[in-house]
């Protein structure tokens, strides 16, 4: 940047700034929560960022792990040319949504028990009458992996079947 300098005889002298160009996207954005910026800003932030702007990066990350910043976030990421926030932010997806991911698997297994609970079955005639394994429901149960949607609708089935017979017979002892 050049600075001119204007200096007449006993006046002060004035100095002339160059026009300033359009504000990097980060600027124009930077008051904004980081779910509203463009891909320009995320990208200006991660080449140019300081710790705190990176800082709201990983907030908004583990708000929304999968969600449209992230999506920006990984775009950015492939070429980027900042190794060490590169690695980082890459750290923070990735440990992120595996943990969402542990998370709704046990809200999941959470909702298992209670199907099986209200059915009145035992895990092993539960699991029987589903068509898995007893093994595979206690990996279900242990929330290490989710069953597939098909089987959820037919264990909800299967618990309101027999949820309504154990109600039926408490109104109709024999």
């Amino acid at each position: 940047m050049t600075l001119a300098v204007d200096a007449h005889d006993d006046a002060a002298p004035t100095v002339s700034l160059p026009a300033a160009g359009p504000p990097s996207p980060l600027a124009a954005h930077s008051g904004k929560p980081v779910e509203f910026w463009p891909t320009a800003a995320i990208r200006d932030a991660v080449e140019r960022g300081d710790l705190e702007v990176w800082q709201r990066i990983v907030v908004a990350l583990k708000r929304d792990p999968y969600g449209r910043t992230a999506r920006q976030v990984e775009e950015v990421l492939d070429s980027a040319s900042s190794p060490g926030i590169t690695k980082a932010l890459n750290e923070v997806l990735m440990r992120t949504r595996a943990q969402l991911e542990a998370d709704e698997r046990a809200a999941v297994a959470r909702q298992i028990r209670v199907l099986i609970d209200r059915s009145g079955l035992s895990p092993r005639e539960f699991a029987s009458r589903i068509g898995v394994s007893g093994e595979d429901l206690a990996a279900y149960l242990a929330g290490e992996v989710s069953p597939s949607a098909a089987q959820i609708v037919r264990m909800r089935r299967l618990s309101d079947r027999f949820a309504k017979m154990k109600a039926q017979r408490a109104r109709h002892p024999d």
